[in-house]
């Protein structure tokens, strides 16, 4: 990373101290497309995912991705 000089770095501390930023509505933020990802299990698919998270030491997402892979090898 680069290192900013005191007048570099007074200078956008200016500037993003006095910028309003600007937002389209039209265009969701990170945050929001991240929202639209959230999948809500039921109390069966929750404890299986979290025992198998334990006994594979894996994340969600690899265990899913998983599945995913197997059944698109299954179909093929």
């Amino acid at each position: 990373m680069a290192v900013m000089s005191e007048q570099e770095a007074a200078k956008y501390g200016e500037l993003y101290t006095n910028t309003t930023p600007k937002v389209n509505p039209d265009k969701p933020g990170i945050f929001a497309r991240q929202k639209d990802m959230v999948v809500v299990l039921d109390d069966f698919a929750s404890r299986y995912f979290m025992s198998k998270m334990l006994a594979t030491k894996k994340t969600p997402s690899e265990l899913i991705t998983e599945m995913v892979n197997r059944d698109i090898q299954a179909s093929v």
